[in-house]
């Protein structure tokens, strides 16, 4: 009787020092990023993002995780119906406007303005880039931000040139002349390929970034070149959890490619 008694107390004292010592911020965005870089769980992640925000709610570090974690859940969620098409695109929109609170928390921030970049270009993306101008143009402003910002280390920045490489290759899809009179005419394939290849200089083990360089590539018919880019991509290691439809993208467009 007295053992299970004595068992109750601890049991007891163990519950209540939890309550009086929580997870400190550090810990949680640690375990955040565990689950988000290394598990790929992406709502757990965000979980442990969202405890560490609500004891210290303008942590520039937590606010970019956030936006990070509603993006990746996002990116996975189904988009068939009206109904799910909503729902996806209020993920979206609330990746944005924590990225928003991380640019106001830390302005002087790379990751911040890359996260932002990466939310308004996913809006973009589902809305239609020719039907959200402004938003296409601010993905721009924010990418150099970043990059003349010049921090957060290679993979903020690399991310930062691959997202902004992408861009003038996207607003590239339409002619010159009939964007132009739409104030895209900055798009420039010349630079996309420039800013692909810094971002595979600064990150080289990155599957996407390799992959999509390889089509911005194909669209202006260097096929050589595409093929050196998809040649790679089997033989870097998996980091990412769409690796694996990354690799499978590339062997069937290089398959596509083989006789050019």
């Amino acid at each position: 009787m007295k053992q299970k008694q004595l068992s109750v107390l601890l049991f007891v004292i163990f519950f209540l020092s939890s309550l009086a010592f929580p997870q400190s911020v550090d810990e949680l965005i640690k375990e955040g990023d565990e689950f988000s870089t290394k598990e790929f769980n992406n709502q757990k992640a965000l979980a442990s993002f969202q405890m560490a925000e609500k004891q210290d709610p303008n942590n520039p570090e937590v606010l970019w995780r956030i936006s990070r974690s509603y993006v990746d859940i996002a990116e996975h969620m189904p988009g068939s119906s009206d109904e799910q098409k909503d729902a996806q695109l209020a993920k979206y929109q609330l990746a944005l406007d924590y990225a928003d609170k991380a640019v106001k928390a830390a302005p002087n921030s790379s990751v911040g303005y890359l996260r932002r970049s990466i939310a308004k270009g996913r809006i973009a993306l589902f809305k239609g880039v020719f039907k959200v101008i402004g938003l296409v143009n601010d993905v721009k402003k924010d990418c150099e931000k970043a990059i003349k910002l010049g921090n957060g280390g290679n993979d903020v920045q690399a991310s930062s040139h691959y997202v902004l490489g992408r861009s003038h290759a996207k607003v590239c899809e339409k002619p010159y002349l009939v964007r132009l009179p739409l104030g895209l005419g900055w798009g420039d394939m010349g630079v996309s390929f420039a800013e692909y290849k810094k971002a595979i200089e600064l990150r080289p083990n990155f599957r996407m970034y390799h992959l999509d360089y390889a089509k911005a590539l194909i669209e202006e018919d260097e096929y050589q070149k595409a093929k050196e880019e998809l040649y790679k991509i089997p033989y870097i290691k998996e980091v990412d959890e769409d690796d694996d439809m990354y690799l499978a993208e590339s062997k069937k467009l290089l398959e596509s490619i083989k006789n050019k």
